[in-house]
C-alpha cells in the first residue's frame, strides 16, 4: 500500500515565500474544534511535523500549547520563526522532518502533519509516532480540498495548466487519482491511530488571478525550481487560460479545510 515518495528534504525551497504568502489559512475555528476534541489544555505538548512557514504552529502557540514546529526545509523554519516572533509567541523550532524522528522524543499529546503526509513514510511514520504520542493523544491530519463548483473553476484550470507542465506524471499526484483525494484511512488502519474523528470547516473568499499565480508557484509541482526555464511560459499560459475565465483577474474559492484525528482505540 505504502509506496513513499523518494525523500527530497529541500523539495519546497524555492516556494517558500509563495507558500508563506498565497497558501490557505487554517481557520482558527478548525483549530479550536481540534483542541476542544482532544481536551488539550495550555502547555500541552505539541508536534507540528512539517510545520512549513507556520500555518499550523501558530494557531496551536495562540491557544497556549507548547508547540515544536520541525520542517527539513530550513528557510521554512526560518519563515515559521519570523512569523511567531512578529506575533509574540513562544515556539521551539527543530530542523527535522519524518524521517528524523526518534524513540527519545516527546512524549506528545498530539502531532499535527498539515499537507504532508503524502511526502512521508506513512506506515513508518505512524508506528514512530505510536512510540512518541502520549497515552490519550493522537496525530491530526489536515488538508485542504475544492468541491467541483462554478466557483472553483479556476481551480481546474490551474490543475490542467500544472498536468500540461509535468503535475500530472508527479507520484504523489498519480497515488492521489489512484486512492481518491487524500484519503489517510488506508494507512491508518493499518497503524495504531483506528479511533478517527473527521472535522471540516467550509470557506468562501475572494481570490485574484495574481493570488492564483503565487499559489501555483507555491506548489512543489509547480515551483519556480521544478520549472526551470519554463517558469515565465506557465506562467503566461496559466494568466491566458483564467483571463478567458474572467478577464476582471477577479475570482471566489470555495475550499473544505479538514482535519482528520486519529486516536488508539486502547487509550
Amino acid at each position: 500500500m505504502d509506496r513513499p515518495v523518494p525523500y527530497e528534504p529541500r523539495r519546497f525551497q524555492s516556494a517558500v515565500p509563495y507558500y508563506e504568502r498565497y497558501r490557505l489559512a487554517y481557520p482558527e475555528r478548525l483549530i479550536a474544534r481540534m483542541a476542544a476534541l482532544l481536551g488539550l489544555k495550555a502547555g500541552d505538548a505539541v508536534l507540528d511535523l512539517g510545520c512549513g512557514p507556520g500555518s499550523l504552529s501558530l494557531p496551536l502557540a495562540r491557544l497556549g500549547l507548547g508547540v515544536t514546529a520541525a520542517d527539513p526545509e530550513p528557510e521554512m523554519l526560518a519563515a515559521a520563526e519570523a512569523a511567531a516572533k512578529a506575533a509574540g509567541l513562544p515556539m521551539i523550532l527543530w530542523r527535522g522532518g519524518s524521517y528524523d524522528l526518534t524513540p527519545a522524543m516527546g512524549p506528545y499529546r498530539l502531532v499535527t502533519i498539515g499537507r504532508a503526509f503524502h511526502w512521508m513514510d506513512r506506515l513508518a511514520t505512524l508506528a514512530m509516532l505510536d512510540r512518541i504520542i502520549a497515552p490519550g493523544g493522537a496525530v491530526a491530519l489536515l488538508h485542504d480540498a475544492h468541491p467541483v463548483l462554478p466557483e472553483n473553476e479556476w481551480f481546474k484550470t490551474l490543475c490542467k495548466v500544472g498536468d500540461r507542465y509535468g503535475r500530472a506524471a508527479q507520484p504523489h499526484i498519480v497515488e492521489r487519482k489512484a486512492l481518491g483525494h487524500r484519503r489517510y484511512e488506508p494507512f491508518l488502519y493499518q497503524s495504531a491511530f483506528t479511533k478517527l474523528d473527521g472535522l471540516s470547516v467550509t470557506i468562501r473568499k475572494p481570490i485574484t488571478d495574481d493570488e492564483i499565480v503565487g499559489r501555483a508557484f507555491s506548489q512543489s509541482t509547480t515551483s519556480p525550481e521544478k520549472l526551470g526555464d519554463r517558469a515565465d511560459a506557465f506562467e503566461a499560459e496559466l494568466r491566458e487560460r483564467l483571463r478567458a475565465l474572467s478577464p476582471s483577474g477577479n475570482f471566489i474559492e470555495i475550499a473544505e479545510m479538514v482535519a482528520l484525528v486519529a486516536r488508539r482505540e486502547r487509550d
